[in-house]
């Protein structure tokens, strides 16, 4: 695995492989977060998906 700052500063930078690699560490928590009374909720796994990227972008070290 990569350096971790170095894999946000690239996903800051716009690199998809780096936005995916990160979204693919945190797709576990994302799938938990996504389920509602026992129930998956795709549309919600998606917005926490775009929120995890925008956090992402906004953040700084």
């Amino acid at each position: 695995m990569k350096n971790f700052k170095e894999l946000i500063l690239k996903a800051q930078r716009g690199d998809h492989n780096a936005q995916e690699e990160l979204l693919k560490m945190y797709k576990p928590l994302l799938i938990k977060e996504s389920v509602v009374d026992g129930v998956y909720d795709e549309d919600l796994y998606q917005e926490l998906c775009y929120r995890f990227l925008v956090c992402i972008e906004r953040f700084v070290f």
